[in-house]
């Protein structure tokens, strides 16, 4: 079943096309990547889908309904979730604070405090921070950071996970870690979309790989596919 799917997607700031006239695919239970040079349009794109950014022109459908021109608080109730290249927490609250905001607010259903309190404990298990939520949040450092931002976007519910980047900043065993993060998350249901330059990961991980370049989509395949192709080598890959 398709989840997720965009038509012509664009995004003008100025004269420049951030993005240009891309579309893409995703089915449910996919593990879908996003590559490209810096600057090639792949976090616009995740504003785009999330409706932190108005498209110029184009439609996405999510489960087949059109979200274009949705706030983010309402694609995000309707099941998709992201988190950001730079973890957007609220540091002045604890770890466990932040995982009981999501559960108590993320999401159209109500829940008592004592069911979010639960949940927020079992997802900080899930993502392995059973230990520290009493810190403050801004004081984790930046692996942690990341799987806190995770645990919140589980806390909603989604049935479509965008990752921007969480493997970032990390050494290869947080790398590893953050890959079996992944694939927990998989085997959840849970669609992934994700942006990542680690390509040990991309290609590990993913069923098939989107690649942008100067805002417009240049390929699309399997893994193999992808590290195999004359035009994604050149421009990103490189020899």
């Amino acid at each position: 079943m398709r989840i997720l799917e965009g038509r012509k997607v664009t995004k003008h700031f100025g004269g420049l096309a951030a993005v240009h006239q891309v579309d893409f695919d995703i089915d449910q239970g996919e593990v879908v990547g996003l590559i490209g040079p810096n600057g090639a349009g792949k976090t616009t794109l995740f504003n785009l889908i999330s409706g932190s950014l108005p498209t110029t022109a184009g439609e996405i459908r999510y489960k087949g309904k059109k979200i274009t021109g949705l706030k983010p608080h309402q694609i995000s109730k309707m099941g998709v979730a992201r988190t950001f290249q730079s973890a957007k927490l609220f540091a002045g609250l604890t770890v466990f604070e932040n995982a009981l905001a999501a559960s108590l607010f993320g999401t159209k259903r109500a829940i008592s405090v004592s069911d979010a309190e639960r949940e927020a404990t079992e997802l900080l298990k899930f993502v392995e921070l059973p230990t520290v939520g009493a810190m403050p949040a801004k004081d984790l450092p930046i692996a942690n950071r990341k799987r806190l931002e995770v645990a919140r976007a589980l806390a909603t519910k989604p049935d479509l996970l965008m990752v921007d980047e969480v493997m970032a900043g990390l050494n290869p065993a947080e790398i590893a870690q953050a890959m079996e993060l992944i694939t927990k998350i998989r085997d959840m249901g849970i669609t992934i979309f994700m942006i990542e330059h680690v390509m040990k990961a991309i290609m590990n991980a993913c069923d098939r790989i989107i690649v942008l370049h100067h805002g417009s989509k240049i390929a699309e395949g399997t893994p193999e596919e992808i590290a195999t192709s004359r035009t994604v080598v050149e421009v990103y890959l490189g020899e």
